[in-house]
């Protein structure tokens, strides 16, 4: 476990005992951690200082989000739907990617808001790196990115917007899986899809990161 992670996961189960939340720890499932998914993004940025004011200017769709849900950033591993038997788009509908259909009862559901989500800076070739904490293996990975045009400040992510641009088969259990993926002609803002399937149950976990692509 990378020592970054290690020590978060101590403050992160810190803090959900602070808020006295009856949630899954944060020391188990995975998510993309790079690019980072939304809610990852936020709890890496902001989980050691959740509560400083200055969030709200500098970085206002994490704020939004903390302020939906705390326990949604401190569960930033949870964003996943249980016998879905591969239909993503019947169980995820259009403008609930972000939050895998609004799962764990909505808790999720600011992951879906439209607006400048801080994006990460990527080169055309790029990797994606799914971080399984839990060693649940995976059945397959898939990932997608937005078509060239799609604006995420201003649009809703629907399944139309997202092509198919990186897919691994069975993956055995390991703490990092590295996606390499190359985004063709994109230029600027998108969104990556990541949808990881794992393996020891009917498990899916669907991931949106915000990337700016510079080359």
């Amino acid at each position: 476990m990378p020592k970054r992670l290690r020590a978060a996961a101590v403050l992160a189960a810190a803090a959900v005992m602070m808020v006295g939340g009856a949630v899954p720890s944060a020391t188990a499932h995975g998510n993309a951690t790079d690019p980072p998914s939304r809610n990852y993004g936020c709890w890496d940025r902001w989980g050691a200082d959740f509560q400083n004011p200055a969030m709200a200017t500098e970085d206002p769709m994490c704020w939004q989000a903390w302020q939906a849900d705390t326990n949604a950033m401190w569960n930033w591993n949870g964003l996943y739907r249980e016998n879905v038997a591969g239909n993503h788009q019947a169980a995820i509908p259009d403008g609930q990617l972000c939050s895998a259909g609004r799962t764990q009862n909505g808790r999720y559901a600011a992951m879906d808001a439209v607006g400048d989500w801080k994006a990460v800076n990527k080169p055309r070739n790029f990797t994606v790196n799914v971080y399984d904490q839990a060693l649940h293996g995976g059945d397959y990975y898939r990932v997608y990115i937005t078509k060239q045009g799609f604006n995420p400040i201003t649009q809703s992510l629907k399944w139309s917007d997202l092509e198919l641009v990186a897919s691994v088969g069975r993956t055995p259990p390991q703490n990092n899986t590295v996606i390499p993926v190359n985004a063709g002609s994109r230029t600027g803002r998108h969104i990556v899809y990541t949808i990881w399937q794992a393996s020891h149950l009917d498990q899916s976990y669907y991931f949106c990161s915000d990337v700016n692509f510079t080359s």
